[in-house]
């Protein structure tokens, strides 16, 4: 190991200045997905990336790859990177630190004379953060690697009710290569992903430790679009036994839900299940019975067991309530993503780094879903870093210390600097 060789943090801290003034918005940052956001945060890294004397092109589904040659061209790369976009009203770290930390290993590397024996690249990831806008998941990541399906570029983006198609060639790309399965990345010119990303809950913060290593990155289960549907009535003038009251009937399906995963944890399971939306239509009045109530359900957990005993128990409680309360339950289509486990080689690789620097660390699951699961899912084994993070994620008062941030960066060149030697 190169005793000189360190991450660049200047440029790091300088860049996430330079995103923060282009992208603010008045209260967090917006760097919308195939949007106007988005562009400027690649052209602030791109140019970055450029001066640092790499080789920089944007495939042809907008993901941006920055190059550092190695010795030996045609030998399988290392890939360090995450996603520039962010929610709207979102924080300055989420995604970006780990494009930042990317780029700062390796400028740490030609600031070293570092050559390594295969190309390590730096990638940009578009769109990580569709399911804000567009509602699909990594479709920069999957465009790929050759999973993103032909019929998922005509959802259209939640604010501009433009497709994906459609915002692809708006910025300058080919949602075809996408739509015939091309690949910027396969396993077999690719030997590791990794990507560092600020962790999105507080268990690091809570324990004192400044890196986290993953070691699975939830699948889930999903309603978006579920209702019960009950009758309105007046809400004076009708007793109980002649209800239909579809806002009770609701808090019943999540008191129940709710027990069940406490019964689940007691038995070992890890998993986390949440109402997103829950609420009456507008036609619910103050006087009124509510007659319909919306919601949405997100359950995740690595283990799939562990969502399916959580969700077999939501479909087996229906019947009784809607028999009991005189409603019907209609939960539309379900959606969900699959687990990915991470590599355990690259685990043990990373707890080598860690070790090595004496940097304090725990493995731990990933709650969220990251870009790292598509690489994965495509057979290219993939890792990710956690850094300590205060305040949470997707609001404007993400709070990652540089120095946590510092030691996650030294881990991760420390790591890659082994996979390139």
């Amino acid at each position: 190991m190169l005793p000189n060789l360190t991450p660049d943090l200047e440029l790091a801290e300088r860049l996430f200045a330079e995103l923060r003034d282009a992208t603010f918005d008045g209260t967090g940052i917006t760097r919308d997905a195939y949007g106007e956001g988005e562009r400027k945060a690649h052209a602030i890294v791109r140019q970055a990336a450029e001066a640092i004397g790499l080789d920089c092109r944007a495939d042809p589904v907008g993901n941006l790859v920055m190059t550092l040659p190695g010795a030996d061209r045609a030998a399988k790369r290392v890939l360090l990177g995450s996603h520039l976009d962010s929610v709207a009203e979102g924080g300055n770290y989420d995604g970006a630190a780990g494009v930042l930390a990317g780029l700062a290993a390796v400028a740490g590397m030609k600031r070293a004379g570092f050559v390594p024996a295969r190309d390590v690249a730096v990638v940009a990831v578009r769109a990580e953060e569709a399911g804000s806008w567009f509602p699909i998941s990594y479709p920069g990541s999957r465009g790929a690697l050759g999973l993103l399906k032909p019929a998922e570029l005509a959802v259209k983006r939640q604010d501009t009710g433009r497709t994906l198609a459609e915002h692809m060639r708006a910025e300058g790309f080919d949602p075809a290569f996408a739509e015939r399965g091309g690949t910027t990345f396969s396993a077999e010119d690719t030997a590791a992903f990794l990507e560092l990303h600020i962790e999105q809950g507080p268990v690091l913060e809570a324990e004192g430790i400044p890196v986290g290593i993953v070691t699975g990155i939830p699948g889930s289960r999903r309603l978006r679009a579920a209702r019960v549907l009950g009758e309105y009535n007046h809400s004076g003038a009708t007793p109980r036994k002649y209800r239909r009251d579809a806002a009770v009937a609701l808090a019943e399906l999540a008191h129940r839900v709710d027990d069940r995963w406490v019964e689940l944890e007691a038995m070992g399971h890890t998993l986390v299940c949440t109402f997103c939306v829950m609420g009456t239509t507008a036609e619910a009045g103050f006087t009124k019975i509510a007659g319909e109530a919306r919601f949405q359900l997100d359950v995740r957990s690595v283990n799939p067991h562990s969502v399916d005993a959580l969700m077999e128990t939501l479909y087996d409680c229906i019947p009784g309530i809607e028999a009991r309360r005189g409603v019907t339950f209609e939960l539309g289509a379900e959606t969900g993503s699959k687990a990915a486990p991470m590599d355990a080689d690259v685990q043990a690789g990373l707890v080598r780094a860690a070790r090595s620097l004496g940097i304090a660390h725990r493995m731990m699951p990933s709650g969220a879903g990251h870009d790292a699961a598509a690489f994965a899912q495509a057979g290219i084994p993939a890792g990710m870093v956690f850094v300590r993070n205060q305040n949470g994620s997707h609001n404007p008062k993400e709070a990652m210390r540089m120095e946590d941030f510092a030691a996650a960066c030294a881990v991760v060149t420390r790591w890659a600097q082994e996979m390139a030697q």
